[in-house]
């Protein structure tokens, strides 16, 4: 084989020896007069096998089209470059880069040579890939469905609309993802007592909402013991910092206590924005909190926690996160309390389902962007 290779070819067949790859050199009838001892290893054939034969004797039909179109492009081209395989003479296809150059010698003929470069291991890399990539999208489909059925879960601890003798409540919950870290509730103790709250854990998502239900479950066992709300709340942050004993996590919220019978409203709040009573006639009266951010400091509930008020008819009172408040224009100017404040003394006028909705799509038309945070809203209306 070797002998039929013209003398001028010795030079490039000896570069082309330096590469690791395999090298054959073709005439321009495509038979091969030279095969390097790496080529000749890729396909697991000696010289005497391939001398004079071409590339197509050794692969199956169904390939031959695509080979004859590739060796076709290169003769009109002068150089082709493909990805592609070798047959071993063991059955086996070795993936291969193929690339070919048409050379001439001095007297006019033409010769092909071409390389092959082994790229199995990139192979075996892509299918390792391809493989764990099937393996995260099945995992990520598992996690999806898992989250949903964790935001059906969330969705019913969220408050509830209440129609309670002479008090309506509607209530509003949106997590910025699928899951959050708010919640909020409306739960009648007896026939004289409602008990209304909204809490905002920090952060967003799993961890968060994992929290969230934790201390609702909490809140739910102190409510049917029928304790106070500054007890509750102490309970509650005690809870919080040795039970779950994380100092990632911290909690906020607003409560009201409504009485019916004494036409009275006791409201407690810790670090949460105030609650916004509305009164016909009268600027919004804000309940502030006075207490601490909950989940640090054991001693977060002060001794004078609640604030107590008359209510009367038409009286309107609504407890929030702050989803509703930390919202920014196009100029970079946060609603803040007194901007909402303002927008439900604005809409104070309008049936109670009304005013709610009015006060999100307000909210929403005043932020620039979607949502960064969740939002609870619980809205009661003394008629």
């Amino acid at each position: 084989m070797e002998s039929e290779r013209p003398d001028w070819l010795t030079d490039v067949v000896g570069v082309l020896e330096t590469l690791n790859q395999g090298v054959v050199i073709a005439d321009d009838c495509h038979r091969m007069i030279h095969a390097n001892e790496i080529f000749l290893e890729m396909v697991d054939r000696t010289s005497d096998e391939i001398s004079g034969r071409t590339a197509t004797d050794f692969f199956p039909p169904e390939d031959l089209p695509f080979l004859n179109e590739r060796i076709a492009l290169g003769e009109s081209t002068g150089h082709n470059r493909f990805e592609f395989y070798l047959p071993q003479k063991n059955g086996g296809r070795l993936p291969v880069v193929v690339s070919a150059k048409r050379v001439e010698d001095p007297d006019g003929r033409e010769f092909s040579v071409i390389t092959f470069t082994d790229i199995s291991e990139q192979k075996r890399a892509e299918n390792e890939l391809r493989e764990a990539n099937k393996q995260l999208e099945t995992r990520q489909r598992e996690i999806e469905a898992e989250l949903v059925l964790a935001s059906r879960v969330q969705q019913s601890l969220a408050p509830k609309n209440l129609h309670w003798g002479d008090i309506s409540v509607e209530a509003y919950y949106q997590p910025v993802r699928t899951i959050g870290g708010d919640f909020g509730l409306v739960i009648p103790d007896g026939v004289d007592y409602l008990n209304l709250m909204v809490c905002d854990v920090s952060g967003h998502g799993v961890s968060s909402a994992l929290v969230a239900n934790r201390i609702y479950t909490e809140t739910m066992s102190q409510l049917g013991q029928s304790i106070g709300l500054a007890p509750m709340l102490r309970h509650l942050n005690h809870f919080v910092i040795h039970d779950i004993g994380s100092s990632v996590f911290f909690f906020t919220l607003a409560a009201a206590r409504i009485n019916r019978s004494a036409r009275s409203l006791e409201f407690i709040g810790a670090g949460h924005p105030p609650g916004i009573v509305i009164r016909q006639g009268q600027p919004p009266i804000l309940l502030e909190s006075r207490s601490l951010v909950l989940g640090f400091l054991e001693d977060a509930v002060i001794g004078e926690a609640t604030i107590e008020i008359p209510i009367q008819t038409g009286d309107r009172l609504m407890l929030y996160t702050d989803g509703l408040t930390d919202n920014f224009n196009s100029q970079n100017e946060m609603l803040g309390v007194d901007g909402l404040a303002e927008i439900v003394y604005e809409t104070s006028t309008l049936a109670l389902p009304e005013m709610k909705q009015r006060i999100i799509d307000r909210v929403t038309q005043y932020r620039e962007g979607p949502a960064t945070d969740d939002i609870s809203l619980v809205l009661l209306e003394v008629s």
